[in-house]
């Protein structure tokens, strides 16, 4: 089913977002979190793509299964800065013999291999372009990343929405943003959006921070505002792992609790491949999102 019809047929959306095992790893590690998940009755699970296109084979395998044997839709990341029109063209081919409806169009991370060899020019230098390629000739249903306070490499949030808007008109069916911390900013970004008529369903990417090591790690990814509440929090219990893991959990509870009051098309969370934690949050908004599907 595409995506884009879940949004059209049901709100709130819930979805989550894994990753495959490494290069070297054994695809079967991921069935235990997928089957750990299933039951909680996600809309759709998404599957990330390597920079440079390192885990392609594992991300069209995992879409897959996820796909034809769990009967969970699937969305798979695509990234195309580093890929001819031949290999997405491939890559495309692979996905619809696999059943697969549904891409998620970036441009991706760079990679950190000094001596890749990028095509000559760029195929595609951003995501608009890869996104122009996809409708070219197929019917996926398309969702685009957003970024609330802006892409860590554009210095002017109207800038980047501006892009973001380029985006969408290339034939966008949904967003998913960037994880944040602060629902106010969001809100705000989501003014934003609306003066633009950028109003296609969007979900909020949240992601629950169980340990210390994991903020200076997303801050180095997307240098997201960290509130005085979530500092306190890390602060106070940065020494005493359990707690901390607790607190972050609940910090993200209330952040989807006050998204879904809001009126959020869907939340998506950012599992880190940890379904332990995403059953908890799952859980604890069943009852709220068992009302919002029901009205």
């Amino acid at each position: 089913m595409l995506i884009k019809d879940f949004y059209k047929n049901k709100k709130p959306i819930i979805s989550f977002e894994i990753f495959p095992p490494k290069k070297d790893g054994p695809i079967e590690t991921i069935y235990n979190t997928i089957d750990n998940l299933k039951d909680l009755k996600p809309d759709f699970i998404s599957v990330t793509y390597g920079a440079g296109g390192s885990t392609t084979k594992k991300t069209v395998e995992i879409a897959s299964i996820i796909k034809n044997k769990y009967n969970i839709e699937a969305l798979a990341h695509l990234t195309c800065v580093t890929s001819t029109k031949q290999e997405i063209e491939n890559i495309l081919n692979q996905l619809k013999d696999n059943n697969i409806e549904n891409i998620l169009a970036l441009r991706g991370d760079f990679p950190n291999d000094p001596d890749f060899e990028f095509p000559d020019p760029l195929h595609y230098e951003y995501a608009k372009d890869l996104i122009g390629h996809i409708h070219s000739n197929s019917n996926f249903s398309v969702g685009a990343a957003a970024y609330p306070e802006g892409h860590i490499e554009c210095t002017n949030l109207d800038k980047d929405i501006y892009y973001l808007k380029e985006k969408v008109n290339s034939g966008v069916d949904f967003l998913i943003t960037q994880l944040f911390f602060d629902n106010e900013i969001f809100y705000k970004f989501k003014e934003k959006l609306d003066k633009e008529n950028i109003n296609i369903p969007i979900s909020a990417g949240i992601l629950p921070v169980i340990n210390k090591n994991q903020i200076n790690h997303i801050l180095s990814l997307c240098g997201c505002h960290l509130p005085k509440k979530f500092i306190r929090i890390i602060e106070k219990y940065e020494y005493k792992p359990e707690a901390l893991k607790e607190a972050g959990i609940a910090y993200a509870i209330e952040q989807i609790v006050d998204l879904l009051s809001w009126g959020i098309d869907g939340i998506h969370i950012y599992t880190m491949n940890r379904p332990k934690t995403t059953r908890k949050i799952v859980e604890s908004i069943s009852t709220i999102r068992n009302v919002l599907t029901e009205e």
